[in-house]
């Protein structure tokens, strides 16, 4: 049996999880879970990354013995260094006000079609592509010589080493999914310097060694390498999907939902760029086709305002609910900054002439109802644009536990839904590991030993799509 530590940072929070594996068994642990808290500063939105460094330390401490480290996080966001490789500042979180009307200004070089033909990375305001259009008159930028995504920057001071990990890479809006290396022409008429990443990484490669601060620090005997695994946690939370046979989609769920397939080649039409769908890059030559939905974060949002009431009882009063009384679109961007969300959606709902929820509860049926909603046309525009159909949906991340959405969810797309694993992006990371070091198989094998070894709960579709299919319609004609 080895032992590996998986670094997973989310948006709200951060754990360090251990796996332990053998070629027939996979238990997973908590060794140490910390929050994530950006701090809004003068100048603006930061992640607090000292914050986040000094819990993965804590978590490694922790963890005891363990075989490798990985590390997984959110997207797009990145730390600047300068020539002594020293940060130059906390970094820019990505719901901060900087990239506000900064797309119209990259599209005046690259027009919005050429740049999804070039990169199939969908629109989203703080793609990094437009954080460093935003930030090209900055100081910071101006003395920086290295750019690492943040699971890159956590490697580089547990080790020494830079790279730059290419499934998080791909979501920064610089890379041609069709060659799976940068888009030198695009970031040249961007006028991007390219040189200020590091060498691209693959998952499974290594990436140093802990240092001997770190390990004096955390009491681990060396030496421990660290691997790269998919360092963007989708991608991570994608090779935990526990599907052993047909075509599936897959929903990764916690503050965002993450909704699409696992295809072979990229879409790059311009239906796909309409319809706002995603090709971000998966292990073995993946494409992760998927639509960004606003997710839990919405549902975390009305709850820290409502003072963090019992979440399970407020699920029970929103099962009583009655169906489909109000929705809203949850891809809105209206809804990406934080701040009086369950106001922000009883005014959406009052402006489309629907009924304006009043209660906890049913401000809560109307989010999950959205979602669930919103589950159904990405699993759909995305069987519809690329061609490819499925008969699962995969629920795999936080919103697992949440039993209501799943099976509202099942009911939206008329097909069998099965949720686990809720630890998945820990468990892709950890299983990537393994895999490096020759414990595990191909993804297939790696999804075959999680469908025997972790606890699944299948939800079947109830009643007919009509409802759904009529709610579909009338939130399409707002």
């Amino acid at each position: 049996m080895k032992s590996y530590a998986a670094v997973d940072l989310g948006a709200s929070s951060g754990r360090v999880m251990v796996g332990r594996v053998t070629p027939d068994s996979l238990e997973l642990a908590e060794a140490h879970r910390f929050p994530n808290r950006p701090v809004r500063v003068p100048e603006g939105l930061r992640w607090d990354v000292l914050g986040l460094y000094a819990g993965v330390l804590e978590g490694l401490r922790a963890a005891g013995r363990v075989d490798s480290v990985g590390i997984d996080s959110w997207a797009v966001d990145y730390g600047l260094l300068d020539a002594d490789g020293a940060l130059l500042g906390n970094p820019v979180h990505y719901r901060d006000e900087r990239t506000q009307g900064v797309a119209e200004k990259v599209w005046a070089s690259v027009p919005a079609a050429e740049l999804y033909a070039a990169t199939g990375l969908q629109y989203a305001p703080f793609n990094t592509l437009y954080q460093l259009t935003a930030a090209r008159e900055s100081r910071q930028l101006a003395h920086a010589q290295r750019l690492l995504m943040i699971p890159d920057l956590l490697s580089y001071w547990l080790t020494g080493e830079q790279g730059t990990e290419l499934t998080n890479a791909s979501t920064t809006q610089l890379i041609d999914p069709r060659t799976r290396d940068w888009s030198y022409d695009l970031a040249a008429r961007l006028d991007i310097d390219l040189g200020l990443f590091p060498p691209l990484r693959r998952p499974g490669d290594a990436a140093g060694v802990l240092r001997p601060a770190v390990l004096e620090e955390t009491g681990l005997t060396g030496p421990v390498p660290v691997t790269a695994v998919g360092s963007h946690d989708t991608a991570s939370a994608v090779a935990a999907v526990p599907a052993t046979g047909g075509r599936f989609a897959y929903i990764c769920t916690g503050t965002w939902s993450l909704a699409g397939l696992e295809l072979d080649a990229p879409v790059l039409t311009e239906d796909s760029r309409a319809a706002n769908f995603t090709n971000e890059l998966g292990l073995d030559g993946t494409v992760r086709y998927l639509r960004n939905i606003m997710g839990l974060w919405l549902l975390q949002e009305c709850v820290r305002a409502w003072g963090d009431p019992d979440l399970g009882g407020l699920l029970r009063e929103a099962a009583a609910v009655p169906a489909l009384r109000s929705v809203v679109d949850a891809g809105d961007a209206a809804f990406l900054a934080p701040g009086r969300m369950p106001e922000r959606i009883a005014e959406a709902c009052g402006a489309s002439g629907q009924p304006v929820p009043g209660t906890p509860a049913e401000v809560t049926r109307c989010i999950l109802d959205s979602l669930a909603l919103a589950h159904r046309r990405a699993v759909e525009d995305a069987q519809r644009l690329a061609g490819h159909p499925v008969d699962v949906v995969h629920i795999v991340g936080g919103g697992t536990r949440n039993a209501l959405l799943c099976q509202l969810t099942a009911d939206a797309c008329g097909l069998p839904v099965v949720a686990g694993p809720t630890e998945a992006a820990a468990l892709g990371n950890v299983l990537v590991q393994a895999r490096a070091h020759g414990l595990v198989g191909d993804r297939h094998a790696m999804r075959a030993l999680l469908a025997r070894t972790q606890p699944l709960t299948r939800y079947e579709p109830q009643g007919g799509t009509g409802r759904w299919r009529d709610a579909q319609a009338r939130l399409a004609q707002r």
